[in-house]
């Protein structure tokens, strides 16, 4: 079993990937097609890993992936790219800042997790944080865009504390599980966006090029390490890595697309970064061994609700 902190070195890696979200759709993807890009995003994703995973739900396991599916993938992704086509990439990132907030706060009574002073000030700072890194005088603010941001963020957050108290059935893994998400809210994505887009236009290299990294890399993977993550870890700390995203967005703009970087914004980012920090479990010792820092104890995966994954 890998430690805690390893546990929560890689699960960083999916939130460092979906900083790239924002560029790929304002950069790559054809414009005013918000429910094309989250379906394009997780139904080739979710299809893929139930290839290659060949694993189905049963019993109750069917309705709970299909909430799962729709709270973690198909609404959030809807209201993502709302979000993301509405709003400019920095006020849409400070929204969805307030994610390991309503995580801590939803803890509480689905999973009994004690919510300290420690872990609110984390979340507050770490929403000062964000603003600092992206914010800028002349960001525009559009009402239904804000509503898509902060929607979203409560899905993911209702969604991650919900993966936690469900945990999976015995003997399937995160990759599965993640296939199963990702097609159930693929499948809710699709008839929507067919209905209020209409047909797909006609895409382009460049625009088949962001939809497969979005899919592969940013969705299939990211989302594989991410619900990893989530089993071995308290949901108020694995959400607050959520404030990595913006951090890596304003990197990736620094090293790719030649935007500078202010004092202020290096700032943001290591009060971003402090309060991620700052939020995680102390390490306690007991007999000379360390405690594993939240990570739920090893016992055999039932279909039982249970408040660890």
């Amino acid at each position: 079993m890998l430690s805690s902190s390893r546990t929560l070195l890689l699960t960083a890696l999916a939130p460092l990937a979906w900083g790239s979200t924002y560029a790929v759709t304002a950069e790559f993807l054809p414009p005013d097609r918000p429910l094309l890009a989250a379906t394009l995003r997780a139904l080739p994703a979710g299809l893929a890993l139930l290839a290659a995973t060949r694993v189905l739900p049963r019993g109750h396991w069917w309705w709970r992936a299909a909430v799962l599916g729709a709270l973690n993938i198909g609404i959030f992704f809807a209201l993502l790219f709302i979000a993301a086509y509405r709003l400019p990439g920095g006020v849409a990132a400070v929204l969805g800042a307030v994610q390991p907030l309503l995580a801590a706060g939803l803890a509480v009574p689905l999973l009994g997790e004690r919510v300290g002073r420690r872990s609110l000030l984390a979340g507050l700072a770490g929403v000062v944080g964000v603003a600092l890194v992206v914010l800028r005088a002349t960001a525009r603010l559009d009402a239904l865009g804000i509503l898509a941001g902060l929607a979203g963020a409560a899905c993911m957050a209702t969604g991650t504390v919900l993966t936690k108290r469900w945990g999976r059935p015995e003997g399937v893994g995160p990759l599965a599980m993640t296939g199963w998400q990702l097609a159930a809210g693929g499948l809710l994505l699709l008839p929507v966006a067919l209905l209020v887009e209409g047909a797909p236009p006609a895409l382009t290299a460049v625009n088949l090029a962001g939809y497969a990294y979005l899919a592969i890399a940013n969705t299939a993977l990211a989302y594989w390490i991410w619900f990893a993550g989530v089993g071995r870890l308290p949901a108020a700390s694995v959400a607050l890595l959520g404030l990595l995203s913006p951090v890596s967005a304003a990197v990736l703009g620094w090293a790719a697309l030649g935007q500078a970087l202010t004092v202020v914004q290096l700032l943001g980012m290591g009060i971003a970064l402090g309060s991620t920090v700052l939020g995680q479990p102390r390490a306690r010792t007991s007999r000379g061994e360390a405690d594993t820092a939240g990570l739920p104890p090893v016992a055999p995966r039932s279909q039982s609700t249970s408040a660890t994954a």
